[in-house]
């Protein structure tokens, strides 16, 4: 070979490396400053948790801060708005949750598309609701319940944390379903409907797991079923309601996601180490604390979930007319 063309082969052949090693170095050096992840709620609750949870993780795993910023509004709208818009350099994370996929189709005027603008990088858990009903309802199981229902439409009434929450999203399946007529009465938080189905101003509610199993475990409140695929690991004497109404799955799920285009080097990344913190003992303990089961996913695995449950919560939402508050 002529020593010309040799030396022309082997620039080329470097040239053709340097994007490779590029993106090498880019792996290796993320990140180099601190990130934040953005919450839709307030401090304290499950959402702002799980962010922490994560985020001393990921602090300690990758040598750099990740800070939780709670900016609460909207139903979550405005954090994941928030993240949608920032720039795709893996240092603002959402803290994205089961709401995000019902929120594409109950608000109208949305200033974001979900699916277009965020890429979803990892799940961290998952939990169930679980159907409560004040001990003085006579009704023991769910075809009791169905039953009672439907000789007597309109007598009973099921409370929720307010339009467009899980408990209110549980129920709405549930009364697709199964055809019962109850009145459905929206509280401002699930706080204020637990108190009212404890003192029996209405008789049902898809409770949180964490908010309701005290209340049960005191027979203050009589768990009919739960609404996940399989039984709780806390209440293994619990029906699931999908035995008694085939087909019905209902549970919420969080997880990160960070804007679109973000690096791909970047998304493995963050999805490897979450992936490892999922099985940290002492993180899977936390979240079995709250009620909730940890819930680690491929990439793939992530995006689908988001596509699948806002195809699924955007037909029941609609079949429904349910609007945002």
């Amino acid at each position: 070979m002529k020593p010309a063309r040799r030396k022309f082969l082997l620039l080329t052949a470097g040239a053709g490396a340097f994007p490779a090693l590029s993106r090498l170095a880019f792996a290796q050096t993320y990140p180099t400053r601190p990130a934040r992840i953005v919450v839709g709620f307030a401090p304290a609750g499950s959402n702002d948790v799980y962010a922490r949870l994560i985020g001393q993780w990921l602090s300690e795993r990758l040598g750099q801060q990740f800070i939780v910023e709670n900016r609460p509004g909207a139903g979550s709208n405005l954090a994941s708005e928030t993240v949608a818009k920032a720039a795709a350099d893996g240092y603002t994370l959402l803290l994205d949750w089961s709401g995000d996929a019902w929120n594409a189709t109950l608000y109208n005027n949305l200033n974001f598309n979900f699916i277009r603008d965020i890429e979803p990088v990892a799940t961290i858990a998952r939990g169930a609701g679980v159907l409560v009903v004040n001990p003085t309802l006579t009704v023991k199981s769910v075809p009791e319940l169905i039953a009672y229902a439907k000789a007597n439409p309109g007598k009973l009434s099921v409370a929720s944390a307010g339009i467009g929450s899980a408990p209110h999203m549980y129920w709405e399946l549930f009364r697709s379903m199964t055809g019962v007529d109850i009145q459905h009465v929206p509280y401002r938080g699930g706080g204020p409907a637990l108190v009212d189905l404890l003192g029996g101003q209405v008789q049902l509610y898809f409770a949180t797991m964490p908010s309701a199993i005290g209340y049960i475990r005191a027979d203050k409140l009589r768990a009919l079923a739960v609404t996940g695929a399989t039984r709780a690991a806390v209440l293994p004497d619990v029906p699931t309601i999908g035995e008694f109404v085939p087909g019905y799955e209902a549970s919420i799920w969080w997880g990160i996601a960070v804007p679109k285009n973000t690096a791909a080097e970047t998304v493995a990344i963050l999805n490897r180490e979450i992936n490892a913190g999922l099985a940290d003992p002492a993180i899977k303990g936390r979240i079995a604390e709250l009620g909730d089961a940890a819930f680690a996913s491929s990439l793939g695995d992530a995006r689908a979930l988001v596509a699948a449950d806002t195809e699924k919560w955007g037909k029941i939402i609609r079949m429904a007319n349910i609007k945002a508050e």
